[in-house]
């Protein structure tokens, strides 16, 4: 069964990070770190915290493990070695590069570790925080060659969340799009045997055996069944351009794209606490494969944006 954790003090969160915000509306509470990569480190509902992986923040920090609400910039998920070319740059990943983390199969995963970007917050409101990313130091350089600027907005309200992310391509080239969000979700004081979950209907990326798209997809029907044994690591192209992932007992938590993310992960594995429905601007190693890798041209933006809802069921 998964146990609700005590609901750290504001005290607990400025320690590990002094820019720490608490956004708040009616039952719905959220807290982001931007001083350690724009976390989401919290998403409580009437007190109960609906973000899994958020037991030891402090750990989690220290390891570089994904928790709570992370960004994945500039990749999500893995790339298929340690070269890329994109937008007319060839790159050499540096295997010892602190700033990376890899797989168990050596893959670099998840781009530049989300404890090593530090945001600066530009808009402060009690519902709403924006914060900036300037990618323009030579090491986040040498890992990503192309200068651009992030901004992420977090909007709360009585019944969701909102988290719209803009790229700006200031720095004179242009700038392959393939970031992406791994939020983690958990039901508190319910067994996963009794968690539901629905998904739409979209085309599954096939994956070899280190989790890279072969080139090949096939269909998966719309799904609304318990989670139970279940398990999911699995890439997929959503048919609908603002498709619905819900995770239901006792409370409705959704995540809807609402732009920008034609490709969704969805990662459960067997026996654990959470599951996670992760917006993607483009499929799994799309840097080296170039499917699905779109490029926002010099001077130009990028926007997208995902919702999270939360209901009570009676």
């Amino acid at each position: 069964m998964t146990r609700n954790p005590p609901a750290p003090g504001s005290e607990a969160f400025s320690a590990l990070d002094p820019a720490a915000r608490t956004l708040i509306a009616g039952d719905l509470r959220a807290v982001f770190l931007p001083g350690r990569g724009m976390l989401g480190a919290s998403l409580r509902h009437r007190g109960q915290e609906l973000l899994g992986r958020v037991e030891d923040l402090e750990a989690a920090i220290r390891t570089g493990t994904t928790c709570g609400i992370p960004i994945l910039h500039p990749w999500a998920n893995r790339l298929d070695g340690l070269r890329y070319t994109a937008a007319g740059r060839s790159v050499a990943l540096d295997p010892a590069s602190p700033l990376l983390h890899f797989d168990r199969n050596g893959l670099p995963s998840h781009g530049v570790s989300w404890t090593e970007l530090a945001w600066q917050v530009i808009e402060d409101r009690p519902d709403g925080l924006t914060a900036r990313l300037d990618w323009r130091r030579d090491d986040f350089l040498t890992i990503f060659p192309f200068p651009h600027r992030l901004e992420l907005t977090a909007t709360i309200r009585p019944a969701n969340l909102t988290i719209a992310t803009t790229l700006i391509a200031d720095g004179g080239g242009g700038v392959p799009v393939s970031f992406g969000f791994h939020p983690y979700f958990r039901l508190p004081d319910l067994p996963r045997a009794e968690w539901r979950v629905e998904m739409p209907a979209m085309r599954r990326l096939v994956l070899d055996a280190r989790n890279i798209p072969t080139g090949h997809e096939e269909p998966f029907a719309a799904l609304a069944a318990p989670l139970g044994g279940l398990e999911f690591d699995d890439g997929f192209i959503v048919f609908d351009g603002q498709p619905l992932f819900a995770l239901s007992g006792g409370r409705r938590i959704t995540v809807e794209f609402l732009e920008g993310y034609p490709c969704a992960q969805v990662y459960a594995p067997r026996g654990k606490e959470f599951i996670a429905f992760e917006p993607m601007t483009a499929p799994t190693n799309a840097l080296i494969a170039g499917h699905g890798l779109r490029l926002v041209e010099p001077g130009g933006t990028f926007r997208a944006t995902f919702r999270i809802g939360v209901e009570t069921l009676s």
